[in-house]
């Protein structure tokens, strides 16, 4: 970690910062919280007593241990491409996404953001922060979301998808 992790700027909130092996992450907290770096870690309290309070306290926690986890780990995301004819292969910048759509979804990947395609239908998203890993596995999901009848689609490794019987001629 960084010598001095605490800024305060003009509104009296707490811009925290964390530099890493992985990255460098930025985020600004409520001023309902109190943060205090002890050697090594990181204590976060609260600055009175109230339910706004409590629950700025726990979500400071919350973001803050993300924080932590994504400069020095990271995080990943794996998804899989169920269907025939469901592939998708990254070019430079960009993921190609074949979903049985008449043309390709053709998606930027954002800065900070690795993915890697292994066998044409497993897509590994992976980062090191944690918001932006989960929203653009969730933007790859979106654009042929697991439907119930054949459960094709785009869904997470670990997704169960609840099937349907449909029709029956009776």
């Amino acid at each position: 970690m960084t010598e001095n992790l605490l800024s305060n700027d003009v509104l009296h909130r707490l811009i925290l910062y964390l530099q890493g092996p992985k990255g460098e992450l930025r985020r600004t907290l409520s001023p309902l919280v109190k943060i205090d770096q002890e050697g090594d870690r990181i204590v976060i309290s609260k600055t009175e007593d109230s339910k706004n309070a409590d629950q700025q306290h726990g979500l400071s926690r919350s973001l803050v241990n993300n924080m932590v986890v994504g400069v020095s780990d990271g995080y990943t995301k794996s998804l899989s491409l169920v269907g025939v004819g469901y592939r998708a292969a990254v070019s430079g910048k960009s993921l190609t996404l074949s979903l049985g759509y008449s043309h390709p979804v053709e998606m930027p990947i954002p800065e900070g953001i690795v993915v890697n395609v292994e066998k044409n239908t497993s897509v590994t998203v992976s980062g090191y922060d944690k918001e932006q890993v989960g929203q653009f596995a969730a933007d790859i999901r979106s654009k042929r979301e697991p439907e119930p009848y054949k459960g094709k689609g785009v869904r997470y490794v670990d997704e169960y998808v609840a099937r349907k019987e449909g029709k029956r001629g009776n």
